[in-house]
């Protein structure tokens, strides 16, 4: 019972992506720091990221994180920044190889599920994923529908 509170004060969510398990079967995920401004942690503590449209690359053996959205800080002292702009994530150069022989051999994507703060460090959790066919979708829809009917009968009962 001790071990699930401290996990559970240890890790905060911030933001998560919802919609990348709707759109990307996940294979495999994996927890990866990220490299960011003062202000945008100030900002993260508020709340105030979204993942919606985001991905993962790597490029020149580093693992960038681009188009993860952290609404600037208004009351930093600094000069804003681009909310927008790339961010790199550390990973360990072994999980970097792995990662790219996967992404090339198997065309995986890296997509980011969520990202939450870790014992005060924010990090992300990164998920490799196969895209989602229509009929997969619809298929999806259909269990989760039947899954809700079945609760709901049991409930009655």
């Amino acid at each position: 019972m001790l071990a699930t509170k401290e996990r559970i004060a240890a890790q905060r969510d911030i933001t998560v992506n919802r919609r990348a398990r709707h759109d990307f079967h996940i294979e495999e995920t994996l927890e990866a720091g990220i490299v960011l401004t003062g202000s945008e942690v100030k900002s993260l503590r508020a709340g105030k990221a979204q993942l919606k449209d985001s991905y993962g690359r790597i490029t020149n053996g580093e693992v960038w994180l681009w188009n993860a959205h952290i609404s600037p800080y208004a009351a930093a002292a600094q000069l804003g920044y681009e909310p927008t702009r790339s961010r790199k994530l550390l990973l360990h150069r072994r999980e970097i190889e792995r990662l790219v022989g996967k992404v090339k051999e198997r065309g995986l994507t890296l997509v980011p599920l969520r990202m939450y703060f870790k014992h005060g460090r924010a990090k992300v959790e990164l998920g490799l994923a196969r895209g989602k066919k229509l009929y997969d979708k619809r298929a999806s829809i259909k269990e989760r529908e039947t899954r809700r009917e079945v609760d709901r009968a049991m409930k009655v009962r």
